[in-house]
């Protein structure tokens, strides 16, 4: 082989050596997928069959990527005019004063339910350690002064859905029997809970049904059945998805449309649009 060959065969292999970089950093961060599905839950009253409740988490808002482009997400997800929205935590990276800001500005903008939106938090929405609570507190408020019902170990009925509210398994607040003790099974209920390692707690009381969960990312990166190599929570089943828990609860786990850094591959970021049927 000569040397212009050589160096000819170099570039080429550089080239397609760089495209799936490119791929993972420049376009799968931003290319929003949005989900569908159907979430049957016991006790729905009839008039909220075929409702669309959509499910939005992980907003990282920070220095990390671009955020504008859950700005542009939101308006996208405008188009499905849902009834119900749910936040389900992490909206900001590190809880500074300048996320804090931003997050103001992004959530001017957010997608809200015609019939209701509500939100838990989530670890990074504790700042440093998970342990800043005038982190919390800030990104509480500017929730609810932005029209998000926000549920720290609560529970809040809305048009006869029942919408209860975990505060983070990693922050000084999580005390889900708070709430769970005073769970009524007859009511059509939904658990917002950001990570789904909760899920191997005894706080339940005996709750059937399902779990909106984040957290995960989905890995961020990751090949099917290969490698998921980096999944923030103690059982590595609860990647993304749907997961049957066996015991009469249904999981399921957002893959988040922000990032903690700007890089996917084979996880899109995603906004699950559900649409509620009786089970």
């Amino acid at each position: 082989m000569t040397r212009k060959k050589f160096l000819k065969r170099l570039l080429q292999l550089s080239a397609v050596g760089a495209l799936p970089f490119l791929y993972s950093w420049q376009i799968e961060p931003f290319w929003v997928e949005f989900v569908e599905r159907k979430l049957p839950i016991k006790n729905l009253p009839e008039e909220l069959e075929g409702k669309i409740l959509m499910q939005i988490s992980d907003l990282h808002v920070g220095d990390r990527f671009d955020w504008n482009f859950l700005i542009e997400s939101f308006q996208k997800a405008k188009e499905f005019n849902p009834d119900f929205v749910v936040y389900s935590g992490d909206y900001v990276n590190h809880g500074t004063e300048e996320d804090h800001k931003n997050l103001e500005k992004v959530m001017a903008k957010a997608v809200y339910g015609k019939l209701g939106t509500f939100g838990i938090l989530g670890n990074h929405d504790y700042g440093k350690n998970w342990k800043d609570l005038g982190s919390s507190a800030e990104i509480h408020r500017i929730l609810q002064n932005n029209g998000v019902t926000m549920l720290k170990n609560e529970q809040t009925e809305s048009h006869g859905l029942n919408i209860i509210g975990f505060d983070d398994l990693w922050s000084p607040n999580f005390d889900p029997m708070k709430v769970m003790k005073d769970y009524i099974p007859e009511k059509a209920n939904l658990v917002l809970c950001h990570n789904p390692d909760v899920c191997d707690k005894d706080v339940w009381n005996g709750y059937k049904g399902w779990i909106l969960s984040g957290h995960t990312h989905g890995g961020q990166c990751r090949i099917p059945g290969v490698i998921t190599p980096i999944l923030p929570v103690e059982n590595k089943k609860y990647v993304s998805g749907e997961i049957d828990l066996g015991d009469g609860r249904m999981l399921y786990i957002n893959r988040a449309l922000g990032h903690s850094f700007q890089v996917r591959f084979m996880v899109r970021p995603e906004i699950t649009v559900f649409t509620l049927i009786q089970a």
